[in-house]
């Protein structure tokens, strides 16, 4: 074992370890094309030089906002769930600091890119299907804090394998699946990605608690953000810490302005808390997870964190009822 996998196996809570141990090998079993056999419905033969399609995307057909926030440039199948891509990292990306020399991406850059890649499968359907239009309501990731990614010219190319898993379908429409998503750079992998996607329940979110006049945001560095516009966070008169985005609209955390917060804007408010509170920078960060059982208002949700071994647990409530917890993996020397 290399040292970066003793970081992440030691600082990592082992229920985080062994999800993310069960994900890595799911993954490199089913994506093994070169030496094992395709489950792409065709009985024991080998898929056809195992790839089967090419997916073209563009920022609108993964309903993106902006040029800027696609990660995605191609989407290849290889069997029935197996599956390859190339993503590219800008520098510029709107998560990414605005620093002179070298940048270190932001981690949820991996988390969207892996929704991302989930909206391309849908694209990689057969002709004419019905698409689920599945929403992520958990998701967990690792990172190798050695061999993160940093930029210091315009953008990192980065390879992923993927596996679709847990595939649950009503009436042959799928209504909830996993893919499970791992990221090399160079042919070395750095960091993996696992996401579960439902049906959209389609529920309206709760008016939550209404803000207090004279809310404090934090300055962004304090809470590990780029730029005071990607703070998630505020603070009330009681020291309690509120959802409240500076940005209403963010272009990747809250495209289109929805009426609850997507899961990775939850995610990265528990991840700003954690650190607000830790007094920890944003390079201590070697995992994520994050889980969404009802729906979260942008504004006036209760996020509350507690420490535990290796980093800490936070907790998201509305209309005083629990409606997402996760946890961030810290790293420190």
């Amino acid at each position: 074992m290399g040292s970066d996998d003793q970081v992440r196996a030691t600082a990592a809570p082992p229920a985080f370890r062994q999800e993310t141990l069960m994900h890595e090998v799911a993954t490199d079993q089913a994506l093994d094309t070169r030496v094992r056999r395709h489950d792409d419905g065709i009985g024991d033969r080998r898929g056809q030089d195992s790839v089967i399609r090419q997916v073209p995307l563009t920022w609108r057909d993964l309903g993106l906002d902006t040029m800027a926030s696609l990660l995605v440039e191609s989407f290849t199948r290889l069997g029935k769930r197996c599956f390859a891509a190339r993503c590219q990292w800008p520098r510029l990306h709107p998560l990414n600091e605005r620093a002179v020399g070298a940048v270190a991406h932001h981690p949820l850059i991996m988390a969207e890119s892996t929704r991302q890649l989930a909206v391309a499968l849908e694209y990689g359907r057969p002709s004419g299907a019905v698409r689920a239009r599945l929403e992520p309501v958990s998701v967990g990731l690792g990172l190798r804090l050695r061999s993160w990614p940093v930029e210091r010219r315009s953008a990192t190319d980065v390879d992923v394998r993927m596996s679709v898993s847990d595939l649950v379908t009503k009436a042959g429409r799928p209504v909830a699946h996993r893919v499970t998503a791992e990221f090399l750079r160079t042919g070395e992998p750095f960091g993996s990605c696992s996401m579960r996607l439902l049906r959209p329940a389609g529920s309206a979110a709760p008016s939550g608690e209404v803000p207090l006049p004279g809310l404090l945001h934090p300055p962004a560095a304090a809470v590990g953000a780029a730029a005071d516009g990607d703070v998630m966070l505020a603070r009330g008169p009681r020291g309690r810490l509120v959802t409240a985005p500076r940005d209403p609209g963010h272009p990747v955390f809250l495209a289109g302005r929805p009426a609850r917060m997507p899961l990775l804007a939850i995610l990265e408010a528990g991840r700003q808390a954690v650190l607000l509170d830790s007094g920890m920078t944003a390079a201590a960060v070697i995992g994520l997870r994050d889980e969404v059982c009802a729906p979260v208002p942008s504004r006036g949700a209760r996020v509350e964190t507690s420490k535990e071994p290796g980093g800490s647990r936070f907790l998201v409530t509305a209309a005083g009822r629990l409606a997402a917890t996760g946890a961030v993996t810290l790293w420190s020397r």
